[in-house]
């Protein structure tokens, strides 16, 4: 089983980088760690953005049983088709993230940690490690 840790950091000036980091885990033994700068984007779509990012890197691990976990209550929501958002750039960019998420063949779990104070401990200790 795959387990990614995912966080995508704005920031609040235009054109400055966006930092996108992971760290993947298969059976609990670090098997990637890594942190990417690109250049700016909407702060409503780095999360979105860096899972892009983190599919690409979970290609070859397709096969497997992926767990990603977040921390973003809305990008959670929008993925779950719950969210009732009408920015058109955050409309985009879900449908490309549900098109990536389709080409696993419901092999990926998104999960969201920002409700649980204990899993959030976790989730940035494991992107800190």
């Amino acid at each position: 089983m795959i387990t990614a840790y995912l966080v995508g950091i704005s920031t609040y000036q235009e054109n400055e980088d966006i930092e996108i980091r992971y760290s993947i885990f298969k059976d609990d033994v670090l098997i990637c760690k890594d942190s990417e700068w690109q250049s700016y984007k909407k702060p409503y779509i780095v999360t979105h953005v860096a899972l892009m990012v983190l599919l690409k890197r979970l290609k070859k691990y397709k096969d497997e049983e992926i767990t990603i976990v977040i921390n973003d209550g809305a990008l959670y929501e929008q993925i779950r088709g719950t969210s009732s958002t009408h920015k058109q750039d955050v409309i985009k960019a879900v449908k490309k993230v549900k098109e990536a998420l389709d080409r696993f063949g419901g092999q990926v779990t998104i999960k969201n940690v920002s409700t649980n104070s204990e899993a959030m401990k976790e989730w940035n200790k494991k992107l800190n490690a």
